[in-house]
This record gives structure tokens, C-alpha cells and sequence, in this order.
């Protein structure tokens, strides 16, 4: 019985760490964190009422999704944000080079 154990525990092991190898995305730990706070605060209200489980499997897929959601917008905010400063670099260099060309335009008269 304990071989068995040993056994599935290592398999497991191996099969969440190949599957956690790559960074994870923000929506995906927006969705993590959202299932675990979803689960205990559906466990706790449902220990309320004398069904924590319940409550905690209720909980769980919709902190979940509501995680994933959240995590979704702040990628999408990343993005825009991330054009909009690569767009600022470029008509910053795009200034530099018209005032350098201006300086030398200045000198040559």
C-alpha cells in the first residue's frame, strides 16, 4: 500500500511539475489566485450552514473564472500600455533625428 502511494504521489509530482515547466501568464495566476480565494470563502460561508465542501467546490470555479477574467484585462491593459511606450520611443528618435538634421542645417549656413 505504501509502494502505491509513493507511486501516484510521484507521478503526480511529475506531472504538475511538467506542467508548471513555462512562467505562467497573468491570467493564468489571476485564475489561480481567484480559485483558492473562491474555494476558502465559499468553504467558509458553507461551513455556515454545515456544507463546507459544497461551498468550497461552488466557490472554487467561480473565483476561478472571476480570476481568469480579471487576469485577462490586465494583460490586455499590459499590451496597450506596451504600444503606446514602444509608439513613444519611436516619435521620440523620430524628433532627435529632425533636430539633429535642423543642427545641421544651422551649421551649414
Amino acid at each position: 500500500m505504501e509502494k502505491k502511494f509513493l507511486a501516484v504521489f510521484m507521478l503526480v509530482f511529475v506531472v504538475v511539475g511538467a506542467g508548471c515547466s513555462a512562467p505562467l501568464t497573468t491570467r493564468e495566476v489571476s485564475g489561480l489566485v481567484g480559485g483558492g480565494l473562491g474555494a476558502g470563502t465559499g468553504a467558509i460561508i458553507g461551513s455556515t450552514v454545515g456544507h463546507a465542501a459544497a461551498g468550497a467546490a461552488i466557490g472554487g470555479p467561480v473565483g476561478l473564472i472571476a480570476g481568469a477574467l480579471i487576469g485577462d484585462q490586465l494583460m490586455s491593459r499590459g499590451q496597450h500600455q506596451q504600444r503606446q511606450v514602444d509608439y513613444n520611443q519611436a516619435e521620440l528618435e523620430r524628433l532627435r533625428r529632425e533636430n539633429e538634421r535642423l543642427r545641421q542645417e544651422q551649421g551649414e549656413r
